[in-house]
């Protein structure tokens, strides 16, 4: 029920200095216009900028200039570690055998086609008699591709191929599927010159067998390729290959997938080429 009129009402007296204004002194500052006007200015500032080096050369480590590519790293000292960003050169175009090939003669090229290479001698084709000299068809050097054929022939034994769980012809059982994998995770040069190249690779390699029944399950592991390189005139091509373990970081607190989970990734998730 309302209150008449006559009630007393409650009044509160604040201190002179806290005494509301009625009418502004001044124009009040407007902070979203502000706002706007500088983002407006930021904006105009990098597109400037943007449209002022989309027109510049890029001169790359032969000398040649890309007009309108993005700038590449510094040249890096022999032996120096490599950014961890994309250095910006373009990747190879060509293949052959599956294997990318035609890379810059340069050492960031030298670097791309090993990694390349990384990954095809790490693939379930090296196992194989054929896919062997597939692989070694598309990125050994002419003059070494005997040698190298011969010594992996001799290494992958049937003994090798049953301790991966495989018969005489590298199959996997009936079941299961064998996967061997190897992802570059850096790349570096060791005295670098126009012709040859030590270029080491560091890998995080999976193996195993995946599937409900399989006794050897896929692990991880971590290893570093010593690539020689030789520059044929027209690419660059392996001469010689070494592998060393590690370096591995520490495992992290992870649950394992299921055999199940790793073979559905094996099959759905494709391998890539590689290039810096």
């Amino acid at each position: 029920m309302p209150l008449p009129d006559d009630q007393p009402h409650t009044r509160t007296r604040l201190p002179v200095g806290e005494q509301p204004s009625l009418q502004p002194s001044g124009r009040q500052p407007r902070p979203l216009r502000t706002l706007l006007t500088i983002l407006l200015v930021v904006t105009l500032l990098v597109l400037a900028i943007s449209i002022a080096n989309s027109g510049k050369s890029v001169t790359g480590a032969d000398g040649s200039g890309t007009p309108g590519a993005r700038g590449s790293a510094a040249p890096l000292p022999p032996g120096g570690s490599a950014p961890t960003a994309p250095s910006g050169d373009q990747p190879v175009a060509g293949t052959s055998n599956g294997v990318g090939v035609g890379y810059p003669h340069t050492e960031q090229g030298a670097q791309s086609a090993a990694a390349n290479y990384a990954v095809a001698l790490g693939g379930t084709d090296m196992l194989k008699a054929d896919g062997r000299r597939t692989i070694l068809a598309a990125i050994a050097d002419p003059g070494a591709s005997a040698d190298l054929q011969s010594r992996l022939d001799q290494a992958i034994t049937p003994d090798v191929l049953s301790g991966y769980g495989l018969d005489a012809q590298a199959q996997a059982p009936k079941g299961l599927t064998f996967v061997s994998r190897a992802v570059p995770i850096g790349t570096r040069t060791d005295g670098y010159t126009a012709d040859t190249t030590k270029a080491l690779v560091w890998c995080m390699g999976l193996g195993g067998l995946a599937g409900e029944s399989s006794t050897k399950p896929v692990t991880a592991n971590w290893y570093t390729l010593t690539l020689s390189l030789h520059w044929t005139g027209s690419d660059w091509k392996l001469t010689d290959v070494s592998r060393q373990a590690g370096p591995a970081p520490v495992p992290a607190d992870q649950q394992a997938a299921t055999a199940q989970e790793i073979t559905g990734a094996v099959q759905q998730f494709g391998g890539f080429r590689y290039a810096r």
